[in-house]
């Protein structure tokens, strides 16, 4: 790893911005966070400090905790605030003017866009009274007049929202939450996810599995973003700018996605209460590089060189095991560092750069050499009731797992195919492989040794007596005989029979002599 990209370690603060230091205090006794009866103000707990002189630049009375805390524009040119139905924009970190303002009904968040002038702000208001939720794009300063919005999308079902803006500025991602689903199909509400461009152009993203939106990500082309979504296995599918799916990556155990800053590297992540996984992709080429494990990782930051990856257990999530690795992205772990058992690590940083300092490389699929000695991880075996502890074992699963696709249209095709249509293929796909898998299972190199009672009913199994009505029989007992063998199959697998199926295969033994009397003609 180059030595000019070093970590930060230990328990850092965090500050907004390089210039103001702000510090949210509670409410100190006899302060009221409302106006008192006699007409002033508690006494402010929020301060704004400037952290080479440590001189408190200004003090406000923060009255709700829920988006409290001021935002600053890349540049620092601009700070804006939330108070009540208004963010309040100052100018040059001089907050004793407010320069502008953007006035709204209850609005209750809003979000700065990232990069230079012009800068743009989305703001989010929650509906009422049947009325919808909708989040609006300005363009700063110009907030007066019907028209003045850059765009608008209303929806439903929205107690929260998350906006995602992309790095151009041109786009903003609005993760809508509900605290309750009412269809009761999750205990975590339900998310939908909307699409808003600063040209008007607005969509619901299509999301092709029911199911919780665990993460949503730009790519630093701003061109696409990555989607993380349904009940686990989860999918995730990119999309471009028209909110068409790009290519779906399938199924698997993930909640999380990270761009490297190129955005020519994908990392599918599996965290908190899953195991680590992680799959490296190459999105140029949608061909997978590396699955490497994380296990117990609570932080997950890219390198600013586009090379390197940082995962860490930090307290307090987790206050054992407490200690970072440094991987390359081909899987190889390059550094590893364990705190003593009587310490804790809080917080791992990379150096940040400014963007253009790294040029991007040729992606390589070969893993790179390390010193640090491999990892074998743990084979975790599935838990099998003891019922079934003394029996074989079957392949069956809870879930499919979806194989990954390229969802841009091929060659010769005009259109590509529709959800239900894609859908039915995939269902179609998984019999298929269903089928042949249970072929193959019942190949003759695979096949049990037959019991010694059953060969003379195998090896006559297609003579004839002549007699139509002993034919009948034998064609009745062989029926009989083939259900009683699906029964001990369905046993077999943990399935409870009923008791007249269990007399079923208790009359296996006399059907079998029955029949090899017919077929013998005694």
């Amino acid at each position: 790893m180059a030595p000019s990209t070093p970590l930060l370690t230990g328990n850092l603060g965090k500050i907004a911005k390089s210039i103001p230091l702000v510090r949210m205090g509670p409410c100190l006794p006899g302060a009221t966070e409302k106006t008192s009866k006699d007409g002033t103000a508690g006494i402010p707990n929020l301060q704004l400090y400037d952290v080479k002189t440590g001189t408190c630049l200004k003090s406000f009375n923060q009255k709700k905790m829920q988006n409290w805390c001021p935002s600053w524009s890349e540049d620092e040119t601009i700070c804006a605030r939330n108070v009540n139905n208004e963010v309040h924009f100052f100018e040059s970190n001089n907050f004793n003017t407010i320069t502008n303002k953007l006035h709204l009904q209850k609005i209750s968040d809003f979000v700065l866009s990232p990069g230079p002038q012009p800068y743009k702000v989305a703001v989010y208001v929650p509906g009422s009274k049947g009325a919808p939720s909708f989040v609006r794009l300005y363009q700063y300063p110009n907030f007066d007049g019907p028209h003045a919005a850059l765009a608008n999308k209303s929806f439903f079902k929205a107690d929260k929202v998350t906006m995602l803006w992309n790095k151009k500025a041109t786009a903003v991602l609005v993760i809508a939450s509900t605290d309750v689903d009412k269809t009761g199909a999750s205990y975590y509400g339900e998310q939908t996810l909307h699409y808003i461009a600063t040209n008007g152009e607005s969509a619901v993203v299509q999301l092709p599995k029911n199911g919780p939106i665990y993460d949503v990500v730009w790519n630093s082309s701003s061109t696409e973003f990555c989607a993380v979504y349904g009940f686990m296995p989860a999918k995730a599918t990119i999309f471009n700018l028209k909110c068409d799916p790009v290519f779906d990556f399938g199924t698997g155990p993930r909640n999380a996605a990270y761009y490297s800053p190129h955005g020519h590297i994908l990392v599918l992540a599996g965290f908190g209460n899953l195991r680590g996984q992680m799959e490296v992709w190459d999105v140029k080429n949608y061909k997978l590089i590396s699955k490497p494990v994380a296990s117990d990782s609570t932080y997950f930051a890219w390198c600013p060189d586009g090379e390197h990856i940082l995962t860490a257990t930090c307290a307090p999530r987790l206050r054992v095991n407490n200690g970072y690795k440094i991987w390359h992205y081909t899987g190889s772990v390059l550094h590893k560092y364990d705190v003593p058992s009587n310490g804790e690590l809080w917080q791992v940083s990379w150096q940040p750069f400014l963007d253009g300092i790294f040029p991007a490389k040729t992606i390589t699929y070969q893993a790179v050499p390390s010193d640090v000695p491999s990892e074998e991880p743990k084979v975790a075996t599935a838990y099998r009731p003891p019922a079934l502890r003394n029996k074989p074992i079957t392949n069956s699963k809870l879930h499919e797992d979806e194989p990954p696709q390229n969802m841009k249209p091929q060659p010769g095709n005009d259109k590509p195919l529709s959800k239900t249509a894609l859908k039915n293929q995939r269902k179609h796909e998984a019999k298929k492989a269903a089928k042949q898998e249970a072929r193959s299972d019942k190949s003759p190199d695979l096949a049990p040794t037959p019991a010694p009672q059953s060969t003379p009913r195998n090896t006559l199994s297609h003579s004839t007596s002549g007699d139509p009505e002993i034919d009948r029989k034998i064609k009745n007992l062989r029926k009989k005989l083939k259900a009683i063998e699906q029964l001990k199959e369905q046993a077999a697998t943990g399935k409870q029979l009923e008791k007249n199926q269990l007399e079923k295969i208790q009359k296996e033994k006399a059907l079998l002599q029955e029949l090899e009397d017919l077929e013998l003609g005694i």
